[in-house]
């Protein structure tokens, strides 16, 4: 019975030569059924296929490179590096034993956290951009220009990447000490540099977001009464466009599932519940899926994009001249 136990035992180390310095293989995903091994996977896939999409019909077609939309390209890539990324790296850790070394988990962690940032960024880019359109929607052209935007992009992602390099500095200079056991891969953050990480990445971005959204949707609301009543008595229309307020509705929905999907995880971070428990392992799924959302926002509000989409899949996009399709 006892060399049964040892074997048993040996067999749940990721690697059996090394005795008690090597990790226990994971568990949690083989105790939760079909949503590991088939769901996951499946969204994984379409997170990658969906944003692709959209990176393509965005740089492809002339007629959607606006201030706006190149907000949505950007906020595409760092979705499209979650599927490529991410999902695979949470599907193989909460399955399998990490075996690429130290650097490589460094790696694959600071992308994570790199990525992160720039989805919240571009958050807080989107709701600045809704609201100099509708607050201010006469100097809206003037104030947010494609050059403005392409240069808030670049700071956006460089500052991301500098301000989680200085996260991760210990992890940086010290990479083979996060783990405590081989097979595994964890970036250990001490305690100020999470309630920092908490602030900077959650806390301060979710209260200019809900600011920003707040007052603009005071003005849309505003706005639109008054179109009513200019309609009704015949005066011409001022103020904002149509089109710009269905876009902040339109963006406010993809903030809205933005928030409900980093809310818990970051909750659950706050109360210090995170590790390998099921909770904070389904917070995490929950923020990932946040980046297969997205697109399937785009194409359930924005025909452009479902005609877009009709193009590439059709490969007209192949065709002379389709970069200068007409998809509004």
């Amino acid at each position: 019975a006892g060399v049964r136990m040892e074997a048993e035992e040996q067999s749940e180390l990721c690697f059996p030569q090394l005795g008690n310095l090597s990790c226990r293989k994971p568990r949690w995903a083989s105790s939760q059924g079909v949503l590991p091994r088939v769901l996951l996977p499946a969204v994984c896939a379409l997170t990658v296929l969906l944003n692709l999409l959209v990176v393509i019909a965005i740089s492809h077609f002339r007629q959607l490179h606006t201030p706006t939309n190149l907000l949505l390209l950007s906020l595409a890539v760092a979705d499209f590096l979650v599927g490529l990324v991410m999902w695979p790296g949470e599907l193989y850790m909460s399955t399998s034993c990490w075996a690429f070394g130290d650097v490589a988990c460094f790696c694959y962690h600071l992308v994570s956290f790199v990525v992160t940032s720039v989805s919240v960024g571009h958050m807080v880019l989107i709701s600045a951009d809704r609201y100099v359109a509708i607050c201010d929607p006469l100097r809206y052209g003037v104030k947010v220009t494609v050059k403005r935007i392409q240069g808030c992009v670049c700071l956006c992602w460089f500052l991301s990447f500098l301000y989680c390099c200085a996260l991760l500095r210990e992890p940086l200079a010290r990479p083979e000490e996060c783990s405590s056991c081989r097979g595994e891969c964890v970036i250990a953050v001490d305690v100020d540099g999470g309630l920092l990480d908490l602030i900077v990445v959650f806390v301060l971005p979710l209260c200019v977001i809900v600011t920003l959204y707040a007052r603009v949707f005071a003005a849309a609301a505003s706005q639109a009464r008054a179109l009513r009543s200019r309609v009704a008595g015949g005066a011409p229309r001022r103020g904002a466009k149509r089109s710009e307020l269905k876009a902040a509705r339109t963006l406010g929905v993809l903030v809205l599932v933005f928030l409900l999907c980093y809310c818990p995880f970051y909750i659950v971070a706050l109360v210090g519940e995170l590790g390998f428990s099921s909770s904070a392992q389904y917070a995490l799924y929950l923020l990932d899926f946040n980046s297969c959302a997205n697109p399937l926002i785009y194409a359930l509000f924005y025909p452009w994009f479902r005609r877009a989409v009709g193009h590439i899949v059709t490969l007209r996009v192949l065709r002379p001249g389709s970069r200068g399709a007409d998809l509004l």
